[in-house]
């Protein structure tokens, strides 16, 4: 209750917020009995039931409290120090939303870790960085996730492999967006909302035109509604009043999504202060809204002058602390009986891993992966091999995985006889495992059998699943799958995300091969070819590059593949909007000339040429002729003290957007690394941190059409520490 109770945010740090446990005695669903949880918590922003407890975040740290008799905690535990490193003075934009996901890892919106517990501490592996607040999966286990002015986002595939190569930094099949159209359909005009004086936020009836406040969707995936809305997302937008339905819809490779309603809403209030920020699918089955019931949304740090004298002039700034929860029950059928778990057999969680409702199925499947039984074993095995329904079978297999009890004899009938595909990649991923394991041998020679599989999903498992193993015959078998899959980024994607380091050996077996010698033959060749030979001369190896441009000076390898090298690299053309920086270009440096670069310079045929010619341009190394590379001189004492700071401002301020890594996220932020904003006018740079800047801006050849708020309230010397750590990092 705490959140911004005054336009400035006056005694948001008092220790008055609590978490409380809410029942329904009479199981009508209305909640009619309080038992106070933990009390006097300052801004408590997340927490999720796991392990006999439930996780806490209250900024900065993560914590872990068992729940004791008569729902009392008990001592907590430290899971993690920096969960919310600046959650008390940004509350927007710093982890929350912990989710228990298929795979048995907590995956958090916001954050760029998840977690699982493991035998006597806390475990803790990187993840990609997804949405701003919210989270949620589908029945596959997928995520979806949205930011403030999008929609909805999702992910095809698993985001952990594309940490593999920091070489290849292309990840398709991650932040995919379903729905690119933005505009909604409130039921009510929307002055108060930020950027209202806009001439674009609002429509000419008053009405917002598109997103600005999309937080906290979910996938339905209840036994309620019918059948056609199974697997619909229902997305919060309280700047709004609305709550949008989304209809998603698949085929390999792709996702889309459509508003059913055409120009009207699931569902929209005429009242300013609903404010729906959070949805779930219930135990009952029905679709549950948690509405804030807030005058002002915004938080301080970005509550403009105008969208105070919003709030002011109609009352909103004395409107607080009046949460509530909504359950939304179909007219044809009445909520189902509340399962309760907690007290069920482990035979009897088994049975539920087969329920029609994905509550029940998530819950059965974490409490048995909690508190692994030997009786669940035998009856889980024979789930995941003869349930009728493949999303039984598939919480089968990731329940075995998450109790260690996933054996091999289990894993390659699964392999061998499984028809869905969802299920059957599923597989491939959990054979991660194994290939680590004393039956190696075993699962690699079934995984590599499939390779010639028409079935998308696997074909993209296999892709990730191969490249965690070094053996020629997975080698074989990923090249196998590219050459057949090479047209689709996701399948070429994810074999080069297996191959860090091992490209050039790659290319020397493609250049080789007379299975790629015929261009019209190998669809999609010359992207692959290109992205692994980019890769190469990213990692700036004299010795590497020098064996890939002999390769393709080689008579016997084919123009085809040599134009596909050259053209690997080339500098990036100017936007030709006028009051844009011109691009910058990222020079390959190399320690020295490459012996085989001279070679290549001597060719008579005018594509190479030509090509060589624009790689020429990119590729530098001391004493080159016509080519002054600038001398970066160390920084002073103060210099480095600012740039220090700048890091640690940055990561508490911008990193959100523009990512701690500085590449940014496609419908979030651009990227800093090697931007033409960025290290051109620093003039320029500071009006644009002063003042923001409005797309749409061209960066780095892409265009970005989005809005970024200024940054005016921060101090002249954070400013300036931000813009001396960017530029000296980027």
């Amino acid at each position: 209750p705490s959140y911004m109770p005054t336009p400035t945010a006056e005694g948001e740090l008092e220790p008055i917020n609590r978490i409380s446990v809410l029942e329904s005695t009479k199981g009508d669903g209305k909640y009619d009995k309080k038992t106070v949880f933990l009390d006097k918590l300052v801004m408590p922003r997340a927490l999720c039931l796991c392990y006999g407890g439930v996780l806490v975040c209250e900024p900065p740290a993560l914590y872990w409290y068992p729940i004791e008799a008569s729902l009392k905690p008990g001592s907590r535990v430290l899971v993690e120090k920096n969960y919310a490193p600046n959650g008390l003075k940004n509350p927007e934009h710093t982890g929350n939303s912990p989710t228990w996901f298929m795979n048995n890892w907590i995956v958090s919106a916001n954050l760029t870790y998840r977690y699982r517990r493991g035998d006597e501490d806390w475990k803790r592996l990187p993840t990609s960085f997804r949405g701003q607040w919210g989270m949620t999966m589908d029945d596959w286990g997928r995520p979806y996730y949205n930011s403030n002015s999008d929609q909805l986002r999702m992910d095809l595939v698993p985001s952990e492999y594309y940490f593999r190569n920091p070489f290849y930094r292309t990840t398709a099949g991650l932040n995919v967006q379903p729905l690119k159209d933005q505009t909604v359909w409130p039921g009510r005009v929307n002055p108060g909302v930020n950027r209202g004086y806009q001439e674009k936020q609002l429509k000419p009836d008053g009405t917002l035109a598109t997103y600005t406040a999309t937080c906290g969707p979910v996938i339905y995936r209840g036994d309620n509604f019918p059948a056609e809305f199974q697997g619909n997302a229902f997305i919060p937008e309280p700047a709004g009043n609305m709550v949008r339905r989304m209809v998603l819809t698949e085929k390999p490779g792709e996702i889309s999504g459509v508003n059913p309603y055409q120009q009207a809403e699931f569902l929209t209030s005429t009242d300013e202060l609903f404010r729906p920020i959070n949805a779930y699918t219930g135990p009952d089955g029905c679709l549950y809204l948690i509405d804030m019931y807030q005058g002002i949304l915004q938080h301080r740090v970005f509550l403009t002058s105008y969208l105070r004298k919003q709030a002011e002039d109609r009352g909103l700034d004395k409107v607080h602390r009046r949460g509530r929860i909504y359950r939304i029950v179909h007219e044809g059928k009445s909520p189902s009986a509340v399962p309760q778990l907690t007290s069920a057999s482990p035979v009897d969680l088994v049975n539920r891993l087969n329920h029609p409702n994905g509550w029940v199925r998530d819950t059965a499947q974490r409490l048995l992966v909690e508190q692994p039984a030997t009786a669940a074993i035998a009856p889980l095995k024979s789930l995941a091999l003869s349930a009728a329904d493949p999303r039984a079978r598939l919480h089968a297999l990731w329940t075995l995985d998450g109790m260690g009890q996933m054996d091999t004899a289990t894993l390659l009938a699964t392999l061998d006889k499984e028809k869905h595909s969802q299920v059957k990649a599923a597989a491939v991923r959990i054979a991660d495992g194994a290939l680590k394991l004393g039956d190696k041998d075993q699962v690699l020679a079934k995984l590599v059998s499939l390779a010639a599989t028409k079935d998308f999903n696997v074909q993209v498992q296999l892709a990730f699943t191969l490249g965690e193993v070094k053996d020629p015959a997975a080698e074989a078998a990923l090249l196998t799958l590219a050459r057949n899959g090479g047209t689709n980024a996701l399948i070429r994607d994810a074999v080069i995300s297996g191959l860090a380091l091992c490209e050039v050996d790659v290319l020397e077996r493609v250049f080789a091969d007379k299975a790629w010698s015929d261009k019209a033959k190998v669809p999609g060749g010359e992207t692959f070819i290109g992205a692994l030979a980019k890769s190469v001369f990213q990692q700036a190896k004299g010795e590497r590059v020098n064996r890939l441009l002999e390769q393709i000076t080689r008579k016997e390898t084919p123009k085809w593949q040599t134009l596909a090298v050259l053209a690997s690299l080339n500098a990036p053309a100017p936007s030709g909007k006028k009051g844009e920086p011109p691009p910058r270009v990222k020079y390959v440096k190399l320690a020295a000339e490459p012996p085989a670069l001279a070679a290549l310079a001597k060719s008579d045929d005018k594509a190479i040429q030509s090509a060589f010619t624009k790689l020429d341009k990119v590729v530098v190394w001391p004493g080159k002729p016509g080519v002054v590379l600038p001398v970066i001189r160390p920084l002073t004492e103060p210099e480095q003290k600012l740039f220090t700071q700048g890091k640690a401002s940055f990561e508490a301020t911008c990193a959100a957007c523009h990512q701690a890594h500085g590449y940014g996220m496609d419908g979030l932020a651009p990227p800093l690394v090697d931007s033409e904003w960025v290290a051109g006018s620093p003039e320029r740079l500071a009006r644009i941190a002063l003042q923001g800047l409005g797309g749409p801006v061209t960066v780095l050849g892409k265009k970005w059409d989005l809005d970024m708020p200024g940054h005016g309230t921060l101090d002249d010397e954070t400013l300036a520490s931000i813009l001396t750590f960017i530029r000296r990092e980027w």
